[in-house]
């Protein structure tokens, strides 16, 4: 599992203070929020101290004790922003996206196994897993009727497939 998971892109300065705006790739910004220091890298070693976030819309505008004016956030624009995974707490039957990627989904009755999770995608009704298999994409809702079990520890997800979720014609 990684330690450093994406938690947003920063779009965009916002003032002349040093804000920077920040499309949120993570819940809500209660989530960022549990953050003392975000890393503009994957490894935790650039580290910026988090000293404010607020929501504009759907985005977050952040306020770094290290970047004070317009001129020292212009370079964060378009980096990526992540957090240290024991630094925030989800609930107890929540999982990280980053997580999922790399699963293999397998069908809780017959172990026959469809694929692995490429990625992740939302489009309001709830979160879909994109499988990959053979180079062929098929998507499954991540809703309690077919999803029945999630191991990231073992990178499993058991599921109970619909009608015609895997059929061929």
């Amino acid at each position: 599992m990684k330690q450093y998971l994406e938690v947003g892109k920063i779009t965009n300065t916002h003032g002349i203070k040093g804000e920077l705006k920040l499309e949120l790739w993570c819940d809500d910004i209660d989530y960022i929020r549990q953050f003392k220091t975000l890393y503009t890298d994957d490894k935790g070693k650039n580290a910026l101290t988090l000293f404010s976030a607020r929501q504009q819309k759907n985005c977050a505008i952040l306020k770094f004790s290290e970047i004070n004016s317009v001129e020292e956030a212009l370079p964060y624009k378009n980096k990526i922003l992540f957090g240290n995974r024991g630094d925030a707490k989800i609930d107890k039957n929540a999982n990280y996206i980053q997580d999922l990627i790399g699963c293999y989904v397998v069908d809780m009755n017959t172990n026959e196994e469809y694929g692995r999770v490429e990625d992740v995608v939302n489009y309001g009704a709830s979160d879909i897993l994109d499988i990959e298999s053979w180079g062929k994409h098929r998507y499954v809702p991540m809703i309690p009727d077919i999803i029945k079990e999630i191991n990231t520890e073992y990178q499993v997800i058991r599921i109970l497939p619909m009608k015609g979720l895997f059929d061929e014609n």
